[in-house]
């Protein structure tokens, strides 16, 4: 459980990871829907998409060789990590 705090913690101390983890639970998108919906830079969005990647918090839903229209969404462990964010009102 200590790990999934850990998590909350990296998620929390970046509002472009917040909103790049709030967009992704409502359904997949592309990085461009993300930046429009959520109103932040694309470079913010590919930063964070990275960085939520390599924990394994969201995931490339296309082959990783696609350069247009990668559709990425949330794992179920960005599920429950976002799902605890929200839960102790966090955000």
């Amino acid at each position: 459980m200590t790990q999934n705090w850990d998590e909350v913690s990296f998620v929390i101390s970046s509002n472009y990871r917040v909103a790049v983890l709030q967009r992704l639970a409502v359904g997949p998108a592309t990085p461009s829907q993300i930046a429009d919906d959520a109103e932040i830079s694309i470079s913010h969005v590919s930063r964070a998409l990275g960085r939520l990647r390599e924990r394994s918090l969201v995931e490339l839903l296309v082959s990783e060789d696609r350069r247009k229209g990668r559709v990425y969404g949330i794992t179920e462990h960005g599920t429950e990590i976002w799902e605890t964010i929200e839960a102790e009102n966090l955000v």
